[in-house]
C-alpha cells in the first residue's frame, strides 16, 4: 500500500478521467462495458480486456480514497 501512497492525487484523477473514460463519444467506454457486463453481453476476450483497462484507474482511485479516509486500514 505504500506504493499507492506515493502516487499523487493529480495523477490518479487524471488517469481516471482520461484513460478511464476514453473514448468519450458516443458514451464513455467504461460505461459501455459495465452495461454489457450487467446485461450478460460481455463475452469476448477483448471486451474483458477493455473492462480491465478502463476500470483499473477507477479502482486505484477508489483504493486511494479509502486509504486516505481511513489511514488505519
Amino acid at each position: 500500500m505504500r506504493a499507492l501512497d506515493s502516487v499523487s492525487w493529480t495523477i490518479v484523477i487524471v488517469l481516471a478521467l482520461t484513460l478511464g473514460l476514453a473514448p468519450f463519444t458516443p458514451e464513455p467506454h467504461i460505461w459501455e462495458k459495465l452495461k454489457m457486463l450487467a446485461s450478460g453481453e460481455l463475452v469476448r476476450a477483448v471486451d474483458w480486456f477493455d473492462l480491465l483497462l478502463h476500470g483499473v484507474p477507477w479502482v486505484v482511485l477508489g483504493f486511494k480514497a479509502v486509504r486516505t479516509l481511513r489511514p488505519d486500514a
